[in-house]
């Protein structure tokens, strides 16, 4: 764990933190770290992301000089990434994506060359150590959230539209597969049944796990994006809406859907998006549901590990409305 100290410290070093890059065309301006991203790393991931952080500057300066890029602007950042808004020798738009690598996110570029820029951003450059990204440059001003908040059937749409062709590509081999991440949850459920305080929350928990159970044993071997949500899909000048920021998965397309319904969240729409995932997918709504009912329970199971005795509303209203109650 940081002290307090400790972050205090790293968040005051890295409002200041910063490299020039000459040859990469950052000699007129600095490559900052944000404070926010920082905040996340030591929040989430300690240590690690302590280290992570520390070594932004360096890696920068050494990709912006290997690819031959020029900065082109102020950074960007989520939870787990950096990304440099920069330009190719050739005056290419492009982003520069620096992340620490994990679980989730270590199949991204196998992901992105499967697709290969069907329906998502393209992939220019990787690096495999490191994990760092050269990537098409997309419209991070106009995110599907803004047209979600307008029409939520037109939004939905979309998203349905994109797994839709991201799904029907079979996962490429050294993406994780959607079997051994069920089998954990699954043996995960009874301690969190133990751990929740109220009897009908531990009751549709445990009918998510059986549910999921089901169908576990098929798996599936579709490219999943898994974390398909609004802030996820930016406006493009090659096609309306792409894809971005894959936490990619082998397995069945129905454990996508859940991002789509959750995210903006309606409680009288759920139905109503669940229905127009699943046609558009062409999928079996009956391992649909089971699969979604599934994403619910991973969802779960992550708030009860870090100590909730009680389930979030949207999942219960999710879980209760897919079971038919």
């Amino acid at each position: 764990m940081a002290t307090a100290r400790n972050c205090f410290s790293l968040l005051i070093t890295a409002r200041f933190l910063a490299v020039v890059a000459g040859c990469g065309g950052y000699g007129r301006g600095m490559v900052e770290i944000p404070a926010g991203l920082v905040e996340a790393q030591v929040r989430f991931n300690g240590a690690a992301g302590r280290e992570f952080i520390a070594g932004l500057p360096a890696r920068a300066a050494e990709f912006l000089e290997r690819w031959g890029l020029r900065g082109t602007g102020p950074g960007m950042h989520g939870v787990t990434a950096l990304v440099l808004p920069v330009e190719r020798a050739d005056g290419t738009a492009a982003v520069l994506k620096m992340a620490l690598l994990d679980e989730e996110s270590a199949g991204e570029p196998l992901a992105l060359r499967a697709w290969g820029g069907e329906g998502c951003v393209r992939l220019l450059e990787h690096d495999g150590p490191t994990g760092t990204m050269l990537l098409e440059r997309l419209d991070e001003g106009r995110h599907l959230s803004a047209l979600a908040e307008r029409d939520s059937r037109q939004a939905v749409g979309v998203i349905a539209e994109l797994l839709a062709r991201l799904t029907a590509v079979e996962a490429p081999a050294g993406v994780r597969g959607l079997g051994g991440v069920v089998a954990g949850m699954l043996a995960d459920v009874p301690g969190a049944l133990r751990r929740l305080a109220d009897g009908r929350e531990r009751g549709l928990l445990a009918d998510c796990a059986a549910a999921v159970g089901e169908v576990a044993g098929e798996p599936g071997g579709r490219l999943l994006h898994w974390d398909l949500h609004y802030d996820n899909v930016l406006g493009a000048g090659r096609e309306p809406w792409l894809a971005i920021d894959p936490k990619p998965l082998a397995g069945d397309p129905g454990f996508d859907l859940l991002p789509a319904i959750q995210n903006n969240f309606r409680v009288d729409e759920v139905v109503w998006r669940f229905d127009l995932l699943t046609a558009v997918l062409g999928l079996d709504r009956g391992r649909a549901r089971a699969w979604t009912l599934g994403r619910v329970l991973q969802n779960c199971l992550w708030d009860v590990e870090d100590g909730e005795v009680r389930l979030q509303g949207e999942q219960l209203a999710v879980a209760e409305l897919l079971l038919g109650r």
